[in-house]
């Protein structure tokens, strides 16, 4: 069961091509600028079954991405995992937004590393509003990065997704 804020089903701002977008409730983090602050407080969000969320990003036919976002997805890392693997069973591409860097998420928490090896993209790092640019593509300040998780996983480091549809170029 996840605790959730809101979802979009239609979204093209979180991610390359028509996207369904799942805000969590809650988040430890509390950047200032957020554009998210009313995720901020835990447990008063809507509740809502990890195969209902399939239900409803099965019903978009033109979907074949899902992005997490908050809210922190990594604060209901459990829920999150559940879902992602549902998600990716139908062959969706599942990315993530996080105020956490993949660093701090690879020496996490075990749920927290579950979801992260279940993701295939994910944009870390705090908004930092002095680094605030409008040019980005699917990020809101330059310390955040779009990171190839699987080919991170397997370097034991950080590594840029530079795909074009990820980096904005098409």
């Amino acid at each position: 069961m996840l605790d959730l804020s809101g979802i979009v089903s239609d979204s093209i701002v979180d991610g390359p091509g028509i996207r369904v977008s799942i805000f969590c409730q809650g988040c430890p983090h509390h950047c200032p600028g957020c554009h998210n602050p009313e995720t901020w407080d835990f447990g008063c969000g809507t509740q809502m079954e990890e195969e209902r969320l399939l239900e409803i990003v099965m019903s978009n036919p033109l979907c074949r991405g899902v992005t997490f976002s908050g809210g922190e997805p990594f604060a209901q890392p459990e829920g999150f995992a559940k879902l992602a693997r549902l998600l990716k069973e139908k062959g969706y591409e599942v990315a993530s937004y996080s105020g956490y860097t993949f660093e701090q998420l690879l020496a996490g928490t075990p749920g927290q590393k579950e979801l992260l090896r279940l993701i295939d993209v994910l944009i870390d790092g705090p908004f930092v509003a002095e680094q605030k640019s409008l040019e980005l593509s699917f990020r809101g300040s330059k310390n955040q990065r779009i990171l190839d998780v699987p080919a991170s996983l397997q370097a034991g480091r950080a590594v840029l997704k530079t795909s074009p549809r990820w980096a904005g170029e098409f």
